[in-house]
């Protein structure tokens, strides 16, 4: 079986659990309780994790997860009712939830993972996952990386590099902000981040990457940091 691989990533945060630290709080959707019970225990098998809530659907997640402000959300892709991206998309745009989102699913469609990213995952990881990675690559996901099944890089790279239908813009002009908020992003640094090494707020940091999507007539932070290398 495939491991994960950290497609992008940055220097690890203070919110990285560490010993003596507040365990990180997940929270599990899934529309299997068999499957959340066996990935809740083997989690809260690591100290470093604590199971705050779980949902059976997108929809019932979308209004128990919030509330318990858990630091990852834990998202199957193929649910009955509210599917796995719309809930995604609805936690980003509807939600003031601050989680990083993880897609946990059997799913390896190239169609799938690249919706999910453009969703706003920060993670894609298959179920059939060694039970071991997983705890490893969610402490990699709360540290700022975006965290692909290793099966799944060259798909990915592949997927971003060849041509498609709706391009970037490469005569766009940006202003010196959002070119340093895009070389954050090639970098793979996430909003917290990004706010401190600018000495801005997250609130704007949100602003000029959702400004700089906008410009350049993409629809991910992801697609972004593949044109930013691609520029170079």
């Amino acid at each position: 079986m495939s491991t994960p691989s950290n497609l992008t990533s940055s220097t690890p945060t203070s919110e990285l659990t560490s010993g003596g630290a507040s365990p990180t709080k997940v929270f599990l959707i899934d529309d299997h309780a068999l499957f959340r019970k066996g990935v809740g225990q083997m989690i809260e098998a690591d100290p470093a994790f604590r199971v705050v809530g779980e949902a059976a659907s997108g929809s019932e997640g979308l209004l128990l997860a919030p509330p318990l402000q858990p630091d990852v959300v834990l998202i199957d892709l193929n649910m009955k009712g509210l599917n796995g991206i719309e809930t995604l998309r609805r936690f980003k745009t509807e939600s003031s939830l601050q989680a990083r989102f993880v897609v946990l699913t059997v799913s390896d469609a190239e169609d799938d993972l690249l919706e999910a990213l453009r969703a706003g995952a920060d993670g894609y990881l298959l179920k059939d996952m060694e039970p071991e990675d997983l705890c490893a690559s969610l402490k990699k996901v709360i540290s700022g990386m975006t965290v692909i099944q290793d099966s799944l890089t060259e798909v990915l790279k592949q997927a971003l590099l060849e041509p498609r239908t709706r391009k970037a813009d490469d005569d766009v002009a940006l202003t010196d902000r959002e070119q340093e908020i895009l070389q954050c992003l090639a970098d793979g640094l996430n909003n917290k981040t990004i706010a401190r090494k600018l000495g801005i707020s997250d609130t704007t940091v949100k602003v000029h990457i959702k400004h700089l999507l906008s410009k350049l007539k993409l629809t991910s932070r992801l697609e972004a940091a593949v044109w930013a290398h691609r520029k170079k």
